[in-house]
């Protein structure tokens, strides 16, 4: 007879702690019977009072429910849903304060990981902190004692929907519009099987694709078409994976959500599933910048690893001009397709667009042969440590890694400083998520002479 696996019961009531730092995840670290404890929702310097999530061997999980020392950074959530939603992990301090947590969580890592310091420390690059969130994917789900439907983030410590009404921090042509939407999904007989709706918002119109397990009647499809003349969504549909997403007709706004890069003169199309920078704001200035101190001359060879659907290499195209070159590596086949076809639709002509595992590298590859003036790579939270040695062998002159994770940033930059001579030129951070604990940074690297 098979054991019953036994619930841990976690200690009941409120419970004392003095903050002492803030983890990279946003969390307040104290130390309660000298076990560390990880809280969320405190600052630094607070004495607050907490209930446990839960408990582990070397460290417990807790949310503070009350401040009795609260911290001079410690400011009002900017949303009535801040301390139910978790979508959200930092509304309580002011966003300065956000920026410099997340700036001092960069150097230590780059000093601790890395062993080293860059030569100079780049003006973070910070916008508005409201409304910026251009992508999501929002929950939903019928609740069914209520008799109505429920759409947005998960709830802070738990796996169900939070009951909200708006997301300031979405953009407001969905995030204002939250309620309307849910009222559509309940309003329809698939509402019981429509998981999820993942929101893309581009410079003209914002795009939902509905996740749906079951065939949408037609009653259903119409009610989704009314919902978007109405609101002027384009509106996808997604019976499977990702390779059903098709839109709910053909139409003026049924295709695919654009953002421009003006200072490049080039527009790139996504999918509300394709990865693109949520903050159009920022990323705008991020390009800007990475071109600037990636140095690009006329005539420049430039490769661009995890180059997704172009945001860097069709710029980088503009940049190098038409007796330079740009090698854009992506691992996703569609991705590398439509980059592809993006950059036909910029009529840009000096790109080549190459399927790559950049995990595991085939030195078969050609363009792994070859020798680049420039290199540019925006991996995800894994970093890029097999690339590492590749991109030294390829000696570049300069080197600008984006990195949404300073842990793995730091070890990679070390690798390079410490092992293949290159030079920490400079560093910053880029607040890419205001009010979440995310931080996205750029450093540049030169080969030493």
């Amino acid at each position: 007879m098979a054991r019953r696996k036994r619930i841990k019961q976690l200690p009941q009531g409120e419970f004392p702690a003095h903050i002492e730092s803030l983890t990279l995840e946003g969390r307040g670290v104290a130390h309660v019977d000298g076990k560390a404890t990880f809280i969320g929702r405190a600052l630094p310097g607070e004495d607050v009072r907490f209930v446990y999530r839960d408990q582990r061997r070397h460290f417990d999980l807790g949310d503070a429910v009350a401040v009795d020392k609260p911290s001079p950074e410690r400011v009002e959530p900017g949303c009535s849903h801040f301390h139910v939603c978790g979508g959200c992990a930092m509304q309580h301090l002011a966003p300065e304060a956000q920026v410099r947590h997340k700036q001092a969580a960069l150097f230590e890592q780059l000093k601790r990981i890395g062993r080293v310091e860059p030569e100079r420390i780049l003006e973070p690059l910070s916008g508005s902190v409201w409304g910026y969130r251009r992508m999501a994917r929002l929950g939903v789900r019928f609740n069914r004692k209520q008799g109505r439907v429920l759409v947005g983030f998960r709830e802070l410590g738990s796996s169900l929907i939070a009951d909200i009404d708006t997301c300031p921090v979405l953009d407001p042509r969905v995030g204002e519009k939250l309620p309307a939407l849910a009222e559509c999904i309940g309003g329809m007989s698939a509402r019981r099987d429509i998981p999820q709706v993942e929101v893309g918002c581009g410079d003209g119109h914002c795009a939902l694709a509905f996740r749906h397990m079951k065939p949408l009647s037609e009653a259903d499809r119409a009610r989704l078409g009314a919902f978007a003349d109405e609101h002027g969504f384009a509106i996808f549909l997604q019976a499977g994976g990702p390779d059903t997403l098709v839109p709910l007709e053909e139409g003026a706004r049924d295709v695919y959500p654009s953002y421009r890069l003006d200072p490049f003169d080039v527009e790139i199309r996504f999918s509300p599933q394709d990865f693109v920078q949520v903050n159009a704001d920022i990323n705008r200035r991020m390009v800007e910048q990475a071109i600037d101190w990636l140095d690009v001359q006329p005539g420049d060879r430039v490769l661009d690893l995890f180059a997704g659907l172009g945001n860097f290499s069709l710029p980088l195209a503009r940049a190098t001009g038409p007796t330079g070159s740009v090698t854009a590596v992506e691992a996703d086949e569609a991705m590398v397709a439509r980059g592809k076809a993006s950059a036909q639709a910029n009529e840009i002509t000096n790109t080549r667009h190459v399927v790559g595992n950049l995990f595991e590298p085939d030195e078969a590859s050609p363009w792994l042969r070859e020798r680049y003036d420039r290199v540019l790579l925006d991996p995800p939270r894994a970093g890029a440590r097999e690339m590492v040695p590749v991109i030294a062998r390829m000696a570049p002159r300069r080197i600008v890694y984006v990195s949404c994770h300073p842990g793995s940033l730091a070890r990679d930059v070390g690798m390079l400083v410490q092992e293949h001579g290159y030079r920490l030129l400079a560093a910053g951070v880029m607040d890419m998520f205001p009010h979440t604990a995310h931080v996205e940074s750029m450093v540049v690297l030169e080969a030493d002479d």
